[in-house]
């Protein structure tokens, strides 16, 4: 750790373990800072501002571990009782589930949970609800019509769409439509959907919806099915003159068109558990959510009451798919299915 002396320069003064010592370069007195570790797969920026916040606010360090939230996932079971984080922030919820179901997440104290609607937080809760998206399509205005695109994700798999279709299958926010897909048509009907799109898409199985969302943007493939958030991203990267694609919704209640929620949740093993349940309190806070609700993470604040500042379709006339946090579960079935017809 740096401290800054009154010549205007820095100088070394503890090594930092755990938690962050600060110690009188003249040899005062040492006072301990609590620090709590954070396991991130949200957005990174979002998380460091939320983070920033939340330490000028408490004193409370946060150390930021970012990564893909199942990555996280597998590790925290692998670490089991020895992990060091503390709070786990996913960009979904089956990671969540994933983690309870193996007894690993400590109990969200009753007045976070009151922050955010109850049908987006952990039915069990061990976890909170933080921030959501829909799943929607993304198509190419050069290529496609608007009057021509599908209307129910299952029309994705007719054989029009050969050779135009863009998927990223190895995403997580893909098993979540999986699943919608298994709850509303039965698990044959499900399978079938995934060897079908399987082939439509056979040349355009991209990384990540990232790189979907560019190659639909630049015209590479005509339509994907994302999370709306990274079109928006897409348009803030690329600009209005750069923009060559736009936003489909499904039909309402159609099973492709999913609320996914990113939850929040304190570890069982943490050490510092109520500085961690503090964080959790701050990110579902009204200032918690203003940031988020002003970031370019364009998702939809959950807690508190706070609305997004994004030019988004208003969080209140969506119709998504009636399927529930509970019912997306762990994921586990899902990839079952995607791994079946070898999309993974």
């Amino acid at each position: 750790m740096r401290t800054a002396t009154g010549k205007g320069f820095f100088v070394a003064c503890a090594t930092v373990i755990g938690a962050s010592v600060l110690a009188g370069c003249g040899g005062g007195p040492a006072t301990t800072v609590p620090s709590i570790t954070l396991y991130n797969g949200q957005h990174v920026q979002t998380t460091e501002e939320l983070v920033v916040a939340f330490e000028k606010r408490t004193g409370i360090h946060v150390n930021i571990r970012s990564d893909d939230e199942d990555v996280f996932a597998n590790q925290i079971v692998q670490e089991g009782a020895g992990s060091p984080a503390d709070v786990y922030y996913t960009e979904n919820s089956p990671p969540l589930e994933y983690l309870q179901e193996r007894g690993l997440l400590a109990p969200v104290g009753p007045s976070i949970l009151d922050q955010v609607p109850s049908a987006y937080d952990s039915p069990r809760g061990d976890w909170v609800g933080v921030t959501a998206r829909v799943s929607v399509l993304v198509y190419n205005t050069n290529l496609v019509k608007a009057g021509n695109l599908p209307t129910s994700v299952m029309q994705l798999a007719q054989p029009q769409w050969r050779g135009k279709l863009g998927l990223a299958p190895g995403e997580t926010d893909f098993q979540p439509i999986v699943t919608s897909i298994v709850k509303a048509r039965g698990r044959t009907a499900a399978l079938a959907w995934l060897q079908a799109v399987k082939v439509n898409a056979a040349s355009h199985l991209y990384p990540d919806n990232e790189t979907l969302t560019d190659m639909v943007n630049r015209g590479q493939v005509a339509i994907g099915i994302i999370d709306h958030y990274y079109w928006y991203r897409e348009r803030y990267d690329v600009g209005v003159a750069g923009l060559h694609s736009a936003l489909a919704y499904f039909t309402p209640g159609d099973p492709g068109y999913v609320l996914d929620v990113s939850g929040a949740a304190v570890l069982k093993s943490s050490r510092h558990k109520q500085q961690a349940q503090r964080f959790l309190a701050f990110i579902v806070s009204h200032q918690g959510q203003e940031i988020i609700a002003h970031s370019q993470s364009y998702e939809y604040p959950l807690g508190s009451g706070v609305s997004t500042a994004q030019d988004l379709r208003p969080f209140d006339t969506l119709r998504p798919s009636p399927v529930t946090v509970a019912e997306l579960g762990d994921g586990s079935s899902a990839l079952a299915l995607i791994q079946q017809v070898q999309l993974l």
